[in-house]
């Protein structure tokens, strides 16, 4: 039966760190979803807040709750022995609420944490609006956040560069990084060479964005790592293609009355059994039942 492995995260997430490797992260937004980034090869998971909320039907603005995203990084981490990288908005409240936050990340597995220093109610981080929160307060929540657990990975992101612009962003990452973020995110960066120039100007671990419909051209994970950037997230890649395919399945069965046009589109019984290794739950029972009939075949 597949299961998760008991592990550290963490440790697994800082030694893909340590390689000096660029690492292309898919966003994934359920066990199922998981397991397939997991058997397309990919070493990381990321679970978006937009993804996440998206999937409530709700808008990313910090409406759910940190029990809510703990309890949907379990799900995930119980069944897939890759690194997860969650994010956790502005932390769910104040320094109190961020140490909490963490210890409960940890609890279950978690490798790393983000933490954005957005004001409440935030904003995605490609829309306008955003109002940022004064360094200081979001030093506060990167140091509970250490304090919480010395092993967990802090991803420290700012949204200074699209409200205060480049310059900004970087005096906040390097107190960030100071106070103890082992990684730093630089949000709504818009083309190769902001990218390039933040990277010269901050020496620390970075990660990339490279989200859909948003203020960043389009950049390939090569490019990326030419640039210096450790990490690079496709945080609701996966989610906007469901939406998109269930959609237009919905639309069809509407239209036509049957699903046999959409058979060509799904993924087979069979191949789903095989990802979620469906008959070993069909042989555990079996050999509790015959394990079970010797007890009871002796009275």
């Amino acid at each position: 039966m597949k299961g998760k492995r008991a592990g550290n995260g963490a440790a697994a997430l800082r030694k893909l760190l340590a390689r000096g490797e660029t690492v292309p992260i898919p966003g994934v937004f359920s066990p199922s979803v998981a397991l397939l980034a997991e058997k397309a090869g990919f070493r990381a998971l990321y679970l978006s807040g937009a993804a996440f909320s998206g999937l409530l039907g709700l808008p990313d603005v910090g409406m759910v709750t940190s029990t809510e995203v703990a309890q949907a990084a379990a799900q995930i981490t119980s069944r897939v022995d890759l690194p997860l990288i969650v994010d956790i908005d502005t932390g769910f409240g104040e320094v109190v609420n961020v140490a909490r936050t963490v210890s409960e990340m940890e609890r279950v597995n978690v490798a790393a944490v983000q933490i954005e220093d957005q004001v409440m109610p935030k904003r995605c981080g490609h829309l306008e609006g955003k109002e940022l929160v004064e360094p200081e307060g979001m030093v506060k929540k990167v140091v509970a956040a250490r304090d919480a657990s010395r092993n967990i990975v802090i991803v420290a992101r700012t949204d200074a560069a699209s409200v205060k612009g480049i310059d900004s962003a970087v005096e906040r990452a390097r107190l960030y990084v100071k106070a103890g973020a082992d990684v730093i995110f630089p949000e709504a960066l818009r083309t190769r060479s902001e990218f390039k120039e933040f990277a010269r100007k901050l020496d620390a671990p970075l990660l990339a964005n490279m989200t859909e419909f948003g203020k960043t051209e389009y950049i390939a994970v090569s490019e990326f790592s030419k640039m210096g950037y450790e990490l690079v997230i496709f945080p609701v890649t996966t989610f906007r293609v469901m939406m998109g395919s269930v959609r237009a399945a919905l639309e069809e069965l509407s239209r036509n009355g049957t699903q046999k046009g959409l058979l060509k589109e799904m993924m087979t019984r069979e191949e789903f059994y095989d990802l979620i290794d469906y008959d070993s739950y069909a042989r555990l029972d079996s050999s509790v039942d015959r394990k079970s009939k010797r007890f009871l075949d002796t009275n």
